[in-house]
């Protein structure tokens, strides 16, 4: 949610954000009325409520011959009381959904626009060329006995996979690769819940317009999370938490789920977008003025890993308008995959500001012991996806694929794959 104080004393803040989004400033307009409707009905009904004590204190003092007269009165004020309340607490109820809609402010250097407005920040190692024809991720993932996608669509579906032999040991290390690179960083390593209630889900910012693409339990009403962002954001929900020493630092392994609602013929070769993948989500606790400084940090790590791992990447500025409702800004890392000729977003970090923590109620102390909310900055470490890029960047003529070094030590010292007889 957004800090009402920027709705009714600095609106045009809200209105140029909403605009740089591409959204409709209507919302803007239609927050500030029902704000105002709210803090109107909350006025008249704290006026009723206290005539009513100071009636009440009156009854109290009156003589008892006129005193049945006057309770009389009382219940009557008591009922304009009641309604007043109700009154007041359903405006409060429409100012909070209005307010809702209004997406995370973006920041000033962000680019306006939709997703074709990015702005391509540096660029990193060669694109590899290759003197014989290539194979894609899922050709060489199949010679190799790495990948199943026939065996997952017929377990599970469409968009399912087995990922066995030398690809599970790949994709473990990958995210054992980055777990080492988080403790070494002084993150603390979590497991988090897949399944999270609808007000975790709802404080994220995960049930707005994406909604489609995730999974609700209907009988249970629970939700599988599509990052352990969501349960790690959730984790200090409602609590004031101690940032004196500096920020909180989680690295969160998961599996996670999307529906991938809307995609329908995009990627669908392949483990590019699937329903299912597993992933180790970076996540900060920061206060506000230390956001932007973990944002860069986490970027700093994950082109760290990107190079250790051999790939030709760019850090791409995401546009306004491809966002999502909680960042006020985002850093896409895009790895280049031969066989398509373009770059494809490996990693993800979001500078969320305030927006989470408020929409969850996580504060902390400042300096004079007064709560203020704090920020929150997530960011990918690891993921499933990766294997596209490596496997296609590593390729040899014969089906092979040279192990970067750096994931080495996480496969019994594996310098090569090798294709192998399919079973």
């Amino acid at each position: 949610m957004i800090d009402l104080s920027l709705l009714r004393h600095d609106p045009e803040i809200l209105r140029a954000s909403q605009r740089a989004r591409g959204n409709d400033p209507q919302i803007v307009e239609d927050a500030i009325t029902a704000d105002a409707q709210w803090r109107q009905a909350q006025a008249e009904y704290e006026s009723l409520r206290a005539n009513q004590n100071l009636f009440n204190a009156k009854v109290k003092a009156a003589d008892p011959a006129v005193r049945a007269e006057l309770i009389a009165q009382v219940k009557e004020l008591a009922q304009q009381v009641k309604g007043a309340q109700q009154r007041a607490a359903q405006a409060q109820q429409r100012a909070a959904q209005a307010a809702e809609r209004i997406e995370n402010v973006v920041l000033a250097d962000v680019p306006a626009g939709d997703e074709s407005n990015f702005v391509t920040l540096r660029t990193h190692g060669e694109k590899p060329q290759f003197n014989f024809e290539i194979r894609d991720h899922l050709e060489l993932g199949e010679m190799l006995g790495a990948i199943d996608m026939q065996r997952g669509a017929k377990v599970s579906g469409a968009r399912f996979y087995f990922l066995r032999g030398v690809g599970a040991l790949l994709e473990l290390a990958i995210m054992n690769l980055g777990l080492q690179k988080a403790l070494a960083a002084g993150f603390i390593p979590v497991i988090t819940p897949t399944l999270v209630k609808p007000e975790i889900m709802h404080g994220t910012g995960f049930l707005g317009e994406h909604a489609a693409e995730v999974y609700h339990l209907q009988q249970q009403d629970m939700y599988l999370t599509g990052t352990s962002e969501v349960a790690l954001a959730g984790f200090h929900a409602d609590e004031i938490i101690d940032l004196q020493g500096g920020s909180i630092r989680y690295a969160g392994w998961s599996t996670c789920y999307r529906s991938e609602a809307g995609s329908h013929g995009k990627d669908t070769r392949g483990i590019i977008r699937v329903h299912q993948f597993n992933k180790l989500e970076m996540f900060v606790y920061a206060t506000p003025e230390n956001a932007a400084v973990e944002h860069e940090q986490l970027v700093q790590m994950q082109e760290q890993m990107l190079q250790e791992l051999g790939l030709s990447y760019r850090v791409v500025d995401v546009a306004a308008g491809d966002l999502g409702s909680s960042a006020a800004r985002k850093f896409d890392i895009e790895a280049w995959i031969p066989t398509q000729n373009t770059y494809r977003e490996l990693t993800s970090t979001s500078n969320c500001t305030s927006y989470q923590a408020r929409r969850l109620g996580t504060r902390f102390r400042n300096e004079n012991g007064k709560t203020s909310v704090a920020a929150t900055v997530n960011g990918t470490l690891a993921t499933t996806r990766w294997l596209t890029a490596i496997l296609e960047t590593h390729q040899q003529a014969d089906g092979s694929v040279t192990v970067p070094e750096a994931l080495r030590p996480f496969m019994g010292g594996l310098r090569v794959l090798t294709p192998t007889a399919a079973k």
